[in-house]
């Protein structure tokens, strides 16, 4: 995998445990992300992102955190600073419905808690490096969640939606 220079991206982080939220911006800042915010629930990690506007937003999805209540916010409510963000769901819901629930719901990528720190920055060098296209369908606004390509001869019945604004993204950087 080719690095990924994560210097000038911002991260929000929502989660409700304040040992992970620290730990997760050290790791973020260890990797080079130096605009790193975290917040202790959905509700405040919805008004930070309109706030802030985030490159990427690291949310919780668990007992004490509705990480894709606010995932469906930043996708679907007209107050959202930017629908198309790219958005992580980390989660101890380890189940292949659990995965496929928020594949569903719009999300970008998924961790699985305990997450270690090259887990991170490959979901993140991934998000950087593979920009997707946002499909909209009837029960569904999200990055395209076919990493394939359509095979020749089948028809592709995606509606893809371009991103309304440029993320500020890096660019990858060979070492």
């Amino acid at each position: 995998m080719e690095n990924v220079d994560l210097r000038g991206i911002s991260v929000l982080i929502v989660d409700p445990n304040p040992l992970l939220r620290t730990v997760f911006r050290q790791v973020l800042r260890e990797l080079g992300a130096t605009n790193v915010e975290a917040v202790t629930s959905p509700e405040a990690g919805f008004a930070a992102f309109n706030t802030i506007n985030p490159d990427i937003v690291l949310a919780d999805w668990g007992p004490n955190c509705d990480g894709l209540g606010l995932l469906n916010r930043i996708r679907q409510d007209p107050a959202s600073a930017n629908c198309f963000a790219p958005v992580i769901i980390t989660s101890a819901y380890t189940g292949e419905t659990d995965v496929v629930t928020a594949r569903d719901g719009g999300m970008s990528e998924f961790l699985v808690k305990p997450v270690s720190a090259r887990t991170l920055y490959k979901r993140i060098a991934r998000i950087v490096c593979e920009s997707r296209p946002f499909i909209r369908a009837d029960h569904f606004f999200g990055p395209d969640r076919r990493r394939r390509d359509v095979q020749p001869g089948h028809a592709d019945r995606r509606n893809t939606v371009h991103m309304a604004k440029d993320v500020a993204m890096p660019s990858p950087a060979m070492a």
